[in-house]
């Protein structure tokens, strides 16, 4: 039987890094993935898969399998009783409001089905209780600064470094530039600078006027290489599989989501094709206990082929990578690292409140020409306004309404069925409404609460036998507040912009998370950013790992990825989990390296101190 110096389960955007970090110190590391590899199917790939897909769904180019099933925000439907929705599939669901984010159970995760985006949080968010809400980390934004760094390296980010200083108030050392200089603005975006730039609205909430200023958001999608990073030696885009790729670029398949069939965009099987030869992965490997020894020391784990054969690994150091919500899972199922009793709870998504409309006629958005979203504004993610309401980022959809209403099909069945109109005049009138759709996306801070949580449904059970998981979710008043000032926001927008607002959360089959505010109808989606199940903090009472994402009870245990954070804030927190699983890397091979380094056995001289 092989012992491995490190067991990693999950092949996502974190397992991926920290394999990587400690396959070049040549450590011996298994990758235990339970999801299956593009490519085991000779028949099939990816990007085959996405367009023979009904639907293009996030998780269409990686068929699913029930030894392995992921989520689907198809498994959610709206409806009119008390609670107003219904949850199928692998994750149920018994919350007043629906958790409405899914995740994909591949190689490369959800890091496959990703929008690409990469800010990173701002120096206040790693302390939210001081505006009242939240959970206060147990480092700081300066801590994690050098591994945002080594992050951006490595997923390869485009962004301006002066724009990001500027207008968020982000700390870089002095000269920093992005590995790849700012996607080029999106022609809806142009627009939107050239008519509300400078303007106020007001956050009736938060009680102040906030100026409007689009800014572009940080991307891990291939540009153009800024020959002045890394003291000038610049640097060169990684295209499919991680090989250098110098041409390689963003060339506006507008299918990021699901699949990026240029490989501009990161995914972890990019950093896979850069593993070194000590790092093994083995696949459809479902991960059912992790083993402690008799001091509760981590040991190993026990997994599951999808024909339900068991088998054991050891190593010295375990870590699990494997979702937020599966990570979470995976530790209730062993009784491991719960303590606090925290484990499974402080469940926290991105709410997004969507809204969107047409702009005057004979103004082009330009939709469906690039990434789902290029640039936003960013005035309303910090301040004192925090203590009032859920602070958000507003990010502006690019591909038409397609997260609110569905495809291009909609508009087409809208003017075929409702106006009767075929031929030329059909395609006229299809093509002027697509040209002129906009979204804009809220994506709201969520706090983390001990009662939006992660538990194991008592009877339920997936295709091997392993209790399905169960979520309990909800959303506070602060996140509610914050979702009216939002609206109110959009208002204004669509007021100065002249354009027609078409938002309408109905019928309620198509909005699961729908609810009601002070009179107003709210609906929302779930971005898919699953963070807060294994928090981590600075004592063993009220946290489950430590700042280096170590669980505190179990010495060789870390539990990585968005669960260990106690705040989600407004920033998209795939580069934040990134810095985070580099930052516990180099804590791993710390360790290693002492356990490697020879005893003295020289004897003590008299007097010397023992």
């Amino acid at each position: 039987m092989t012992r491995y110096d490190v067991i990693v389960v999950g092949a996502g955007i974190a397992g991926s890094l920290v394999a990587h970090r400690l396959g070049r110190h040549g450590r011996r590391v298994l990758v235990l993935e339970a999801g299956a590899s593009a490519g085991r199917d000779p028949d099939t790939d990816p990007l085959t898969d996405y367009l023979t897909a009904a639907g293009g769904l996030p998780g269409s180019p990686y068929r699913p399998h029930p030894a392995s099933a992921s989520p689907e925000v198809t498994d959610l439907a709206g409806t009119d009783g008390n609670p107003g929705f219904r949850a199928a599939g692998h994750l149920l669901q018994d919350g007043p409001l629906p958790y409405a984010s899914g995740y994909v159970r591949a190689n490369g995760g959800t890091g496959n089905v990703w929008t690409g985006l990469t800010p990173r949080m701002l120096p206040e968010d790693f302390d939210t209780e001081s505006f009242g809400y939240g959970r206060r980390w147990p480092l700081t934004y300066d801590d994690l600064e050098p591994h945002y760094r080594a992050a951006e390296e490595e997923l390869g980010v485009a962004a301006d470094a002066v724009e990001q200083r500027a207008r968020l108030g982000l700390r870089f050392p002095d000269g920093y530039v992005y590995p790849m200089r700012p996607l080029p603005a999106a022609r809806l975006d142009r627009l939107l600078a050239a008519r509300l730039d400078g303007r106020r609205v007001e956050d009736p909430v938060g009680l102040r006027e906030v100026e409007l200023r689009v800014v572009g958001t940080p991307h891990a999608r291939n540009g153009v290489p800024d020959p002045r990073y890394d003291g000038g030696r610049g640097y060169v885009p990684r295209g499919r599989d991680g090989r250098p790729d110098p041409d390689s670029r963003c060339v506006g398949n507008a299918s990021c989501i699901p699949h990026c069939p240029s490989y501009a965009k990161y995914t972890p099987l990019k950093t896979q094709g850069r593993w070194s030869g000590s790092v093994t992965l083995r696949d459809r490997s479902v991960v059912s206990r992790v083993l402690v020894d008799g001091r509760g020391r981590a040991t190993g784990v026990e997994y599951r082929s999808y024909e339900g054969e068991v088998s054991v690994a050891h190593a010295d150091v375990v870590v699990l990578a494997a979702h937020a919500v599966e990570n979470a899972r995976l530790l209730l199922l062993s009784g491991l690292a719960d303590r606090s009793g925290q484990v499974g709870r402080n469940l926290m998504d991105h709410p997004v409140l969507l809204t969107w409309g047409l702009l005057p006629e004979g103004e082009h958005a330009g939709a469906y020409r690039g990434p789902g979203s290029v640039s936003g504004f960013e005035g309303f993610r910090f301040g004192p306004a925090r203590k009032l309401r859920a602070p958000f980022r507003v990010e502006f959809g690019t591909w038409g309404w397609i997260w609110a209403k569905g495809p291009v099909d909609t508009d087409v069945e809208h003017f075929l069925i409702e106006h009767g109109l075929s031929g030329r005049e059909l395609r006229r009138a299809v093509g002027d409404r697509v040209r002129r759709q906009f979204t804009f996306q809220f994506e709201m801070e969520q706090g983390a609460d001990p009662a939006n949580r992660v538990t194991l449904h008592p009877t339920e059970r997936d295709a091997l036998g392993l209790p399905r998981p169960l979520v309990t979710y909800d959303l506070d008043e602060h996140v509610k507040e914050g979702m009216a000032a939002a609206r109110a926001v959009s208002d204004q927008l669509f007021a100065l912009l002249g354009a027609e607002d078409h938002t309408d959360y109905a019928p309620a089959t198509a909005w699961p998370g729908r609810f009601e505010h002070r009179g107003r109808t709210y609906g929302y989606r779930g971005a898919g950013h699953a963070a807060g199940t294994h928090l981590m903090g600075d004592s063993p009472a009220t946290s489950v790992v430590d700042a280096w994402q170590r669980c505190w009870d179990h010495p060789g245990l870390y539990a990585v990825g968005c669960g260990s954070m106690p705040s989600v804030a407004t920033s998209n927190p795939t580069l934040t989990m990134a810095a985070l699983a580099l930052r516990s890397a180099e804590r791993i091979e710390a360790d290693l390296t002492d356990r490697d380094r020879p005893l003295s056995l020289e004897p003590t001289a008299p007097g010397a101190p023992a």
